[in-house]
């Protein structure tokens, strides 16, 4: 984990709300857009900064990719970040 990756990652409000809707679970980037007014390009943009921060994963089902939250990194961050408290 690149903590620079992921700071730059979630310093954006619309990663961030991205991140918040994929508790839910698993969407396609065009369920994703669907609630921003954004082009495809850009919310393209926008997943491939979260998933080089490896804060979300995709995996291709037919002709749909989905895209979830890797929990593993999040928790990494969670661990670390509990740990500065003492």
């Amino acid at each position: 984990m690149s903590f620079q990756k992921t700071a730059k990652a979630i310093s954006d409000p619309t990663r961030r709300e991205i991140l918040n809707l994929l508790k839910a679970g698993p969407m396609t980037a065009g369920d994703i857009g669907e609630h921003f007014k954004t082009t495809g390009a850009t919310m393209s943009h926008h997943l491939s900064i979260l998933k080089e921060a490896e804060l979300i994963t995709d995996e291709r089902k037919g002709k749909y990719i989905y895209y979830e939250l890797n929990m593993t990194v999040l928790d990494e961050i969670l661990t670390w970040m509990t740990s500065l408290r003492g």
